[in-house]
């Protein structure tokens, strides 16, 4: 068989890079069920028609078909593919399960997506993302949205990574600036100035004369709005003195200055008011997020998200949300690609019980039956080598102790120092600190 070659954006961690991820996960997990989240998990495939109904996403989503399927392609309900987001297979399941579930519905979702973009450094065409949402019946409460980054920053906050800046806007504001304008195609305003940061100043003035049949000077007052940004609600100053009026520009001035005041009295710094924030997705109708990891700026947000009224509806009854999701696989690929998160070892195991000879392998087999029983990680020696050649064995795979038997008491000794001690496995544990990998900032000594 010839070698393999890799498939760019499927990424495969490392197991010592899996530890850190488990840990990453394990963290964001705990944080979301202290707000109340409960666990959720959707199938990975939604009917085409659904996928597309929202968003530029066409050309990002994989189709899913069999080998032998027709050649004109499956249609209707056959026609399946990954879903890019859990946004969207969420708000599908809120429909499906309405008469189940109890309002407002707290869920938290931690799975892979799939998008068909080009990959490169912090982007994957398979990623792990952690999302919350919060949905209720017909109406919801406005201060949900500024709950939405109290919980990742105190996710985010709990790992061991840079600090975040979380970026915020609402989408009332922008939409009811460019009704107050005279722009009428406020979806395709919204679009062009999602790609600022991509096209700069002079080509979003472009795509805004294209798309959105701008004139020079409605476009110039797009940027300046898009321009403000502060830490505070002193935004709201800033917007008012462009000089444009419209009533859902004063509602969404009121709803960010909630945000952006309970993420400060939360955690000072955590949220900041930036007008060029506007997502590409079409579905968002209120608050939007953004989160930057200070030092990897240039790498764009590695977690969004925003408030929505539209997207899962039937009839005439709605399920207003709000969601915002962590891009895992994104956030690591990052922090791996710069060597800034390191582990303590690159397996589990803390102890190695040594076989002295292999008639006796059912006695070292005994003793990690009573350290597991105890929660102490433990695997056995896989030959009866010389003793030197199985803590070589131990200091190969990372593992801190090794476990003698022996007719008159047992003895256990960490590699390390060199300190060798009598222990009963019915009673020895290792120190804190040894008994699980340890995750931190590389160069922190973990």
């Amino acid at each position: 068989m010839s070698k393999p070659t890799p498939i760019s954006g499927f990424p495969e961690w490392t197991p010592a890079q899996r530890m850190i991820e488990q840990f990453v996960l394990d963290r964001i997990r705990a944080t979301f069920e202290l707000y109340g989240f409960a666990p959720l998990e959707t199938r990975s495939v939604e009917p085409l028609d659904q996928l597309l109904r929202k968003g530029e996403t066409s050309k990002e989503v994989y189709l899913l078909r069999r080998l032998q399927a027709d050649a004109d392609g499956p249609a209707g309900d056959d026609a399946l593919g990954l879903h890019f987001d859990l946004t969207v297979p969420f708000a599908r399941y809120v429909l499906e399960n309405a008469g189940k579930l109890q309002f407002p519905f707290r869920r938290y979702q931690i799975q892979k997506v799939w998008r068909g973009e080009r990959p490169q450094e912090g982007r994957y065409r398979e990623f792990l993302q952690a999302d919350i949402d919060i949905v209720d019946r017909d109406t919801l409460p406005a201060h949900y949205e500024a709950e939405m980054p109290l919980v990742i920053g105190d996710a985010l906050r709990s790992l061991p990574i840079p600090p975040v800046r979380i970026q915020v806007n609402n989408r009332k504001i922008c939409e009811g600036f460019y009704r107050g304008i005279g722009l009428t195609d406020t979806e395709a305003g919204l679009r062009a100035v999602d790609k600022l940061d991509k096209i700069g100043p002079a080509g979003v003035t472009e795509l805004l004369a294209s798309t959105a049949g701008a004139s020079e000077a409605q476009a110039k007052a797009v940027l300046s709005l898009a321009e403000i940004s502060a830490p505070n609600a002193s935004f709201a100053d800033a917007v008012r003195g462009l000089g444009v009026s419209d009533p859902l520009l004063d509602e969404g001035i009121a709803e960010l200055a909630a945000v952006v005041e309970t993420a400060a009295a939360h955690a000072p710094g955590l949220c900041v008011a930036d007008l060029r924030i506007a997502r590409g997705l079409d579905y968002y109708t209120g608050t939007v997020y953004e989160t930057q990891m200070i030092g990897y700026e240039r790498f764009g947000s590695i977690c969004s998200g925003g408030r929505y009224d539209n997207l899962a509806s039937s009839g005439n009854v709605r399920f207003p949300g709000v969601g915002i999701s962590i891009g895992v696989t994104r956030l690591l690929g990052l922090l791996f690609g710069a060597e800034a998160l390191s582990v303590s070892r690159s397996v589990p195991t803390c102890v190695l019980v040594a076989v002295t000879a292999e008639e006796d392998r059912a006695a070292s087999d005994a003793v990690a039956a009573a350290l597991r029983s105890r929660g102490v990680p433990t695997e056995v020696s896989p030959s009866a080598a010389k003793f030197g050649k199985q803590i070589r064995y131990a200091e190969r795979r990372g593992i801190p102790y090794v476990w003698f038997p022996g007719a008159d008491g047992d003895e256990v000794k960490d590699i390390r120092s060199g300190e060798q001690v009598a222990a009963s496995a019915g009673e020895w544990t290792p120190p804190r600190a040894d008994l699980k990998p340890l995750v931190g900032p590389a160069g922190t000594g973990v």
